[in-house]
Order: structure tokens, then sequence, then C-alpha cells
């Protein structure tokens, strides 16, 4: 897993990973942190001769031609060993002279820092001021910290004039450059001071605006903390795994595990926040400010958190100065403090979207698909004329519209690139298929285990939407453990009698149907001995008695069924072997619940919450803050389907995003509902603070069904990190 998707991307990390096992060893990097004075270093023509200095800058100048997403793949690698030297500071000070309008200074400093016989610097701190005098700009004062300001060339800096903020690149011999005691020791800040210096009309960066600057920096900075995170979870979970304390390793405690898991979280997050942004400075897009914000919010605070909770896991082993822990503590610290206060970068976030500059997060599709949107569009306008809404369902449920990539003659065999076009087409025709609601979990497992009979009875009705479902998994005693489930069913002529309790049930007062598991050999192993039923609701010996829930509605239930009869007919798979078919829905259950749409407060939500409203600068950057964790989770949804289209397995992503979209629903609503202030005491029906105050009661639950969040930690921790699982019960 890495910020780049693409063979393209994964290639140019290997490769820089490569370069940086032969070149960047443990030695070169702890010489650079014990060293008296920062020098540059011995691997800095490798990396000119790999060409990784001008990955993003233009083949007229020396560079590679690419843009700010290659360079981040590059920086990724990078980042995850710490490298010393000058390499950050120089991309980000030519991608900056790269996005200024002056050729001549692109034409007489780019190729040199392209082919490693200049370095650069950038100041993110403004501490100058010029005035102008024949033309040229005579400049004076200071600016600190620089980032590699010791080691460089030429250093581009702000200046504050009469016109404003303006952009120059310096010569470092025209300027006096003090090193100062660095926080990262690796690679070290410095003071930068001018007096009276003289910058010529060709030094001056026209076109170059301060925010475009920080937008460049968020990115770069981000990518190479994106790397020290990922270096920090990788170094934790692997100590976990053979660490033992009290006679196990201490991955297998749940503190440690979920520590971790909470990790691997934030770094998915970073990476995603960091691609987008890159994506859109390259497409100069207009949200490309928003976009960065973003990143500049989640990955150097992932990195800082990442690299915190790692030293914690390492114990007194990563307290001590021959770990290396330390060092990623040091630079992700750094590449924070350097970008600026996350408030900040968060309050624009917010001011943005609040004036409708988010950036959407769609999924672009090439052009060689356009041949099938059209024939899916010509298609979807026929059921567009549909005017019953009624015959429409059936239309769509017998034409394979409902599910599409089920195989015909239930879906339309899709695969993942006319599943998205189908979706996208109907979108824009307003054509809505039927809702499956709890049927949509079980659809899946009739398709794979059901026999012929059992799809052709009930398969068209669901799909059409004619009946209603509801699943009889969860038992007083079985929650996320459900294979301890108690519910019996004993073999009679015909078929079988369930009995027993089910609860938690959504919508069993409606259902007309049920789909259950239940114990049919009690001598079995806990995951053996299980069979899947389809049960009939209106069945004699079905109790259905609804739970009044916290929000005062009634959408749980508790379910009793005494010796209700089931024919053999309706037991899908085999006997004794139901538990892999409800692994099956339970896997749809998770997909459908990821998908985000319609489960409560989002960004969308929280925007129309608070627009037209007056924040104060700390409500505003709360706000941004959301904004930037919602962007960021909806981005991992569509890095999950971008690699899905390409046939590549989504790692941590899917289930990352499961778990953070459901306790971002909770955090949006709390907010909001807390921002009413006293008014959130009031709960009338009907009204807003009624509204807010049942999505805000209702959310609690979105944690619990579905896989806790306890449950899913585990999930992340043990299938994504390696880490052990859970030990049996007594042992």
């Amino acid at each position: 897993m890495a910020i780049g998707l693409t063979e393209e991307h994964e290639a140019l990390a290997e490769s820089v990973r490569g370069f940086a096992e032969r070149s960047i060893t443990t030695n070169v990097v702890r010489a650079a942190l014990e060293a008296d004075e920062e020098t540059k270093p011995p691997f800095w023509t490798g990396l000119a001769e790999q060409g990784l200095l001008g990955l993003h800058v233009a083949e007229e100048h020396g560079g590679q031609g690419f843009g700010l997403l290659e360079l981040t793949v590059a920086l990724e690698e990078l980042g995850r060993i710490t490298a010393p030297g000058p390499y950050l500071p120089t991309v980000l000070a030519s991608a900056a002279l790269g996005a200024s309008s002056n050729a001549k200074a692109h034409a007489e400093l780019l190729p040199g820092l392209v082919d490693g016989s200049r370095t650069a610097a950038l100041s993110l701190v403004t501490g100058l001021t010029g005035r102008r005098d024949d033309g040229a700009l005579v400049i004076s004062g200071s600016a600190q910290p620089v980032l590699g300001a010791a080691l460089a060339d030429v250093i581009v800096l702000p200046v504050s004039t009469d016109a404003g903020e303006e952009w120059i690149a310096v010569d470092a011999a025209d300027l006096t450059i003090t090193p100062l005691q660095s926080l990262d020791k690796v690679r070290r800040v410095a003071k930068v001071e001018a007096s009276d210096v003289t910058v010529p009309a060709d030094r001056v960066l026209d076109g170059l605006e301060g925010p475009e600057v920080l937008d460049l920096a968020a990115v770069l900075l981000g990518a190479e903390a994106v790397g020290a995170a990922s270096w920090c979870v990788t170094t934790a979970s692997e100590y976990a795994k053979v660490r033992e304390q009290f006679g196990r390793p201490i991955g297998q405690f749940q503190g440690v595990k979920h520590k971790a898991a909470r990790m691997l979280i934030a770094l998915e997050q970073a990476r995603a926040a960091v691609w987008d942004a890159a994506r859109a400075i390259d497409d100069s897009a207009d949200e490309a400010g928003f976009a960065a914000g973003v990143a500049a919010v989640i990955a150097p605070e992932a990195a800082v958190r990442t690299a915190r909770d790692c030293i914690q896991i390492l114990g007194g082993i990563g307290f001590t100065w021959e770990h290396d822990a330390h060092l990623y503590l040091r630079r992700s610290l750094t590449l924070r403090t350097l970008l600026g206060p996350d408030k900040g970068w968060a309050s624009t976030v917010a001011s943005l979207a609040l004036e409708g500059g988010r950036r959407p997060v769609e999924l672009e599709l090439d052009d060689d698909t356009l041949p099938i949107r059209e024939r899916i569009r010509d298609e979807v306008a026929e059921l567009a004329a549909i005017e019953d809404k009624g015959e429409l369902a059936v239309t769509m449920g017998d034409e394979g519209w409902t599910v599409p990539h089920l195989p015909a003659p239930w879906g339309r065999g899709a695969d993942p690139v006319e599943q998205i076009l189908i979706q996208q087409e109907l979108r824009a025709a307003k054509v809505k298929a039927p809702n499956l609601v709890i049927g949509a979990w079980l659809v899946p497992s009739l398709v794979t285990y059901g026999s012929e009979e059992q799809k052709e009875r009930f398969l068209r009705p669901t799909l059409r939407g004619q009946i209603v479902w509801c699943q009889l998994f969860s038992e007083p005693g079985a929650g996320s453990d459900l294979a301890s489930l108690s519910m019996k069913a004993e073999r009679v002529e015909g078929g079988w009698r369930l009995t027993g309790q089910k609860i938690w049930t959504s919508v069993a007062q409606f259902a007309q149907w049920g789909f259950c598991i239940a114990r049919t050999d009690p001598t079995a192993a806990k995951h053996e001995g299980i069979s899947y039923f389809l049960v009939d609701m209106k069945s004699e010996g079905v109790d259905v008695r609804p739970l009044k829930e916290l929000t005062g509605e009634a959408i749980f239930n508790e379910v009793f069924l005494d010796s209700v009869f089931v024919p053999d007919d309706c037991v899908v798979g085999e006997v004794n072997k139901g538990w892999q078919v409800a692994r099956n829905t339970l896997s749809n259950e998770r997909v459908s619940l990821s998908t985000g749409g319609g489960m409560g407060m989002g960004v969308p939500e929280l925007l129309d919450f608070f627009k037209g409203a007056e924040l104060d600068a700390i409500a505003l950057a709360e706000v941004g803050k959301l904004v930037a964790q919602g962007q960021s989770i909806d981005l991992l949804g569509l890095r999950t389907t971008l690699k899905q289209l390409s046939g590549v397995n989504p790692g941590a992503e899917a289930s990352v995003r499961k778990l953070l979209g459901v306790q971002f629903n909770q955090d949006v609503a709390d907010y909001c509902w807390a921002a009413q202030g006293a008014d959130a005491a009031v709960e009338e029906s009907g009204a807003p603070t009624g509204r807010v105050a049942r999505a805000m009661l209702f959310s609690r639950a979105m944690t619990i069904y579905g896989g806790t969040t306890e449950v899913q930690l585990n999930i992340i921790g043990e299938r994504l990190l390696g880490l052990p699982r859970d030990p049996e019960p007594g042992k």
C-alpha cells in the first residue's frame, strides 16, 4: 500500500525503495544525526542519476516531465527512512520555481536543481521586506526556520513589498545563513538574513502566489509525513508480533492491537488526502486549495500521532537514542510545525467548503468507456420513460438493473467499470432501482448457495422490491460472537422446527420473510452444525416484539420463534454448513454499510447545518477538521473503487473506510447537536432541534450494528497488520 495506485507508481516506488536500501543505509542516517555540522549526503549525485530530482520538472529543463503525484511517490519512500539531505527542500523550491511565470528563472535555475549540481531551499516564513530600486528589488530582514537552508545554493523567499507579497529566488552566497539547533537533527533548519541585498528582476518570481506555495508545501511535506507514518505503523506492528509479556505477544492484547489498528487508519487517511491533493494541483483544479488544505490537516497530524504511538508500543526501547523511533517523531513534529498550525488550515477548509468550494469525490473513467456509456445511457432512457413506478420496479428487477454485478438472469454480469457507469447514468436520469433494504444482504448468498427453485421463488420478487426481508442472526448471547448462537432447529418430517430468540432485528415488524441461522447439530464444533433457513414471518409461532430505542422509535425488534416449522426447501446450502452462507451474507452487509449513503449526518449535512451561520475562529477550525475528515473518508472509498477497477485487492482502504464512516457520522451528529447551545435541550418533533437530536441519539447505534468498533479494530489489526488473534476462552 502506498500513495500511488497505478502499476507505474508501484514501479517508481520500488525503484526508489531499492535505491534507498542500497544508498541510504542506517549508517548514513546515523552519521547525519551525530554530525556537528550538516553536510550534503553521499547519495546526492545518485538521486540525480536516478532522475528523482526532476520528476516534476518539465523535460525542456532536464526533468522527467511528470507531476506532483509522482514526486509524492518518491517522497513517501524517502520519508520511510528519514532521509538526510536537501531532497525535500530542493524539490519544493523547484516546484515553486516551475509554478512561476518567470521563464528566465526557469532556464537559469531548474537545470542545475535537476542534475544535482545545485541545491535549494524555500522559506514558508515571511520575515523580509523589499523596496524597488531601478527595477531591482532590495531586500532586508530575516526568516527562520528555513528547512535545508544551510546546504542550499538558491533560496526561494517571500518578501513584503508595497505591492504586497512577492516571491524571489536568491543565491545563498548573497545571504547570511546561520544553522539553528534543530529538533530534527538528521535534516536541519537555519536562519536566513539579508541586508540590502539586490535581487534583479529576472529573479523575481512573477505569477507565484503565497497560497499556491503553501499548497505545494502541504502536498510535499504531507507525502514525506506519510512515509514517516508508514515506517511507524510497520515497526510498531512487527514489534508487537514478537515482543512477549505475560506469556504471550503484546499484539494479542486488545489495547495494543487497537492502538496499532488506529495507527493504520490514520496512515490510510493521510495517504488518501495527499494523493488527491497532488492530483488536484497537477490537474489545475479549481478546488486544489481545498484538497491541499485537507492534506495539511490530515497528513502531518497522522505522522505525529503514529510516531508517538509507535514509541508507546515499543515501550522503553523506543525511548532510547539508539532506536530510530525518535528520529521519526522529530521529523514528523518538524514537518507539522513548518507547515503551520492545523487550525489555520482547517479554517481555510471550512471557509472554502461553506462557500461551495469543496472538491467533489468523483470517479473519472477513460474515454474508451464512451461506447459502453452510450449504450447504457440509451437503455436507461427507456427505463426513465416508464411512468408507472410498479412497472419500472418489475422491469428493473427482471432486466438485472437492481444488482447489476450479479450473473444473468438476476443481474447483468456487469464488470466493475460497467457497474460504475450504470450507477452514474441511473443517477443522472433520476431513475431509482428498487430498494432491497435488508434483502440486499441476502441476494448474493442466494445466488451463490441457493437451489434453482429457491432462486426462482425468492430472487425475482426480491429484485423487484416485492419482498421485505429481515435478518434473524443476532441473539441476546450471540452478537459480535455470532457463532455462539443457541437457537435450535430440530429435524421433523418434511423439514425443521426452530425454537429460540433473535434480537436487534431491523424491520421485522414489516418483513414478509427472514433469513435465519440456527444450530442443527448441538454436538458439533462452534462454527459447525449451523444451518441457514428462510423463514416465513407469517408462520405460526413467530412473535415479533418491537424494541423501543433510545430515540423513542422502534426500528429494531425481538423475534421469538416457538417451534416454527420451516420446510426442507427453505434450507439454503447444505445442512450443518450454514456458517459459510452466513459469512457470505455478513460480508455483503459490510459492503453495503461501507457505501455511506443515507446512514446519518455526513459532510453535506454538516455544511447545510452551518450554512449562513457566523462562526468564530474556534468553531470554524472545528468544522474544517470535520470536513477534512469526511473528505478523506470519501477519498478512501474512491481509492478502493479505483483499485477494484484495476483488478487489485483494495487492501486496507475498504475495512478502514467502513470503521471511519460510522464514527464520522457520530462525530458530525454530536457536533451539530452541541453547536445549538441551550436549544439542544429541546427535542421538538419535526423542528430542526428535534431532527438533530434524533440524528445524535440514533448515531450511537452506528458503531454497534454491522460489527462493533472494537471487533472492526480487531479485524484491521489481525487481517491487515498480521497481529496475533485473540486467545480462545480459557487459554
